[in-house]
């Protein structure tokens, strides 16, 4: 669903999701678009391409353990007269089915984990695992994946195993047509750590391609804005300049880059060893 919106709208909206590309971390987040929640239909909200692309490009969140959450692990309860229960764990749970997703009517409410949904997240909701837990979520129509917190109940329609935020959707390109059937594994945070670069071999990522090195500052300042250090102007070898950004640690932290510097238009960076 695209809406016309002005360019200064669309400004706001992608610096918005640009600095959530940069801070993402899998939690709760602030809402970036005020929408007020009612008892109506659910919609998605009012985004143009070029945000949709920026929500496409999110970053997966990064797996750790977590602890459960103090609301919504009950072992039973109920929904609209109807009883279900909450796996006592989550381990080696898999599983096929139909995926919705959630959006506008609920953006700014408490999860059922307590956190408040952001619909710009990659989070999602289940009937039964214990909250939060991290899962691995394939569309099985188109073969895209994404990992997603879940830490909210639903969907409660018996024909759907899982309701994803839309951001999530929109990862999985099914946000229009609002369904789609997925497999989900959940992920199991001890060993997924991506390990650091030998310490003897950094690598750096470079990135832009400036004429001039005013327009490398200006892209510094950009990066620098939205929380990135670490990062200087280089010569390239055929002319011009470009950033240089790290050294970098882990895999996590190399697609958090990577996401940011597309966000902000800078382009796809080069992963380079040692210098």
């Amino acid at each position: 669903m695209i809406f016309n919106v002005s360019p200064s709208q669309a400004m706001t909206r992608l610096l918005a999701i640009a600095f959530m590309v940069a801070a993402l971390s899998g939690c709760a987040g602030v809402a970036i678009d005020p929408i007020p929640t009612g008892t109506g239909p659910d919609r998605a909200p009012s985004l143009s391409r070029a945000e949709l692309m920026q929500l496409s490009q999110l970053p997966d969140p990064q797996v750790v353990a977590l602890q459960p959450s103090a609301t919504g692990n009950r072992p039973e309860y109920e929904v609209w007269g109807k009883t279900y229960s909450v796996m006592p764990s989550a381990q080696g749970y898999q599983t096929e089915g139909v995926a919705s997703w959630y959006g506008a009517k609920f953006h700014g409410r408490r999860t059922s984990s307590g956190e408040v949904y952001d619909m710009y997240q990659l989070t999602a909701a289940h009937r039964s695992l214990p909250i939060p837990v991290f899962a691995r979520v394939t569309n099985l129509q188109n073969g895209r994946s994404t990992i997603v917190k879940i830490n909210d109940r639903g969907p409660f329609h018996a024909e759907r195993v899982i309701d994803l935020s839309f951001a999530a959707a929109v990862k999985l390109d099914f946000h229009q047509a609002g369904t789609a059937p997925v497999r989900i594994e959940v992920l199991d945070p001890t060993g997924l750590e991506p390990q650091p670069q030998d310490a003897e071999q950094p690598y750096y990522l470079h990135a832009g391609q400036f004429s001039s090195e005013a327009q490398a500052r200006r892209a510094l300042g950009r990066l620098v804005s939205m929380g990135s250090s670490s990062v200087q102007i280089i010569a390239r070898d055929r002319g011009g300049f470009s950033l240089r950004i790290g050294p970098i640690s882990s895999k996590s932290r190399f697609n958090r880059l990577q996401a940011l510097l597309i966000a902000l238009d800078i382009g796809l960076p080069t992963l380079v060893p040692g210098r």
